[in-house]
């Protein structure tokens, strides 16, 4: 039945067409050849090599390897009578106990006859190590005692006395980062732990540098930078500042003294007695001062 509204027919459900939808056509996805690559953003490999095998360059490495010099004290073995190094040794270690304490030592075994081969390492290190210092090497010596040497996990160090007699000498008035023994006139030997003799610095003196003036005193008129050594038998003269440590009287002269224009010292000792940075009073740090022995006591002045 058919029923007009505003002049259009309304035909029932039944008989409207039922249209046929067209398949979906078909489609291949192109190859990942023809696709741009799609960059990645995963994280470097820690061990730092890459995913084919090679080894990738660490963006930020975790150590670095240089070469450096440092000034060691050498202890020159003059004979293997170890009760008699010991007595000697540790006279010198009274003297001045903060220079000695956690100092890497150097043995040179130079000086030994060929009679005197068998050096007795493990006393002659734990008698080292009994006085608060640290034995890294030995220098000089034959085959055999370069083996007992390395027995006791000591390093086997190449004799630096022939380099610097080909290099030549140097001005005077200067610091070497090695070593030399001294004469029979001169006050400095292995016993007092260098093998420097120097009376005026002109040069600043760097960390690690160990400067001795024997038998007098010292004058420096430069920097002196914190981890560096002055000792003298005399007394003590610094116009520039004091970082390091100083230590006038070392052969035990009290009437020595330390002056300096401008105290930041980590250590001072006059003849043994001596106080760190910790005890020295905070309103006399970076004035200029002066340090001496009164009757048995350390004193620090102001100048």
């Amino acid at each position: 039945m058919r029923v007009p509204w505003h002049g259009l027919a309304c035909i029932p459900d039944a008989a409207l067409p039922i249209p046929r939808v067209p398949a979906a056509p078909r489609f291949s996805i192109p190859p990942a050849a023809t696709s741009p690559p799609v960059p990645s953003f995963a994280p470097t490999n820690p061990s730092g090599a890459a995913g084919s095998g090679q080894a990738a360059r660490p963006l930020n490495p975790s150590f670095e390897m240089k070469a450096a010099a440092f000034t060691l004290p050498v202890l020159r073995l003059l004979a293997l009578d170890m009760d008699a190094v010991a007595e000697e040794l540790a006279a010198r270690v009274e003297q001045a106990p903060g220079f000695f304490r956690n100092t890497p030592v150097v043995v040179d075994l130079g000086a030994l006859t060929e009679a005197e081969d068998a050096v007795d390492f493990p006393q002659l290190v734990g008698l080292l190590r009994g006085l608060g210092m640290i034995p890294v090497g030995v220098r000089g010596g034959n085959a055999e005692q370069h083996q007992a040497a390395q027995a006791m996990e000591l390093a086997i160090l190449a004799d630096v006395l022939k380099s610097r007699a080909r290099a030549g000498s140097r001005p005077a008035g200067t610091e070497t980062s090695e070593t030399e023994p001294a004469d029979s006139n001169g006050a400095a030997n292995l016993s007092s732990g260098v093998d420097q003799t120097v009376s005026l610095i002109t040069r600043p003196v760097r960390s690690g540098q160990r400067v001795y003036a024997a038998g007098g005193d010292m004058t420096v008129i430069a920097p002196v930078s914190s981890g560096a050594d002055l000792m003298a038998d005399g007394s003590i003269h610094v116009y520039g500042p004091l970082r390091g440590r100083a230590m006038a009287g070392l052969r035990g002269n009290k009437a020595a003294r330390i002056f300096c224009s401008d105290l930041q010292a980590e250590l001072v000792s006059i003849a043994g007695h001596y106080r760190v940075s910790e005890n020295i009073p905070a309103e006399l740090r970076g004035r200029q001062v002066q340090i001496f022995l009164d009757h048995e006591v350390l004193r620090i002045d102001p100048l």
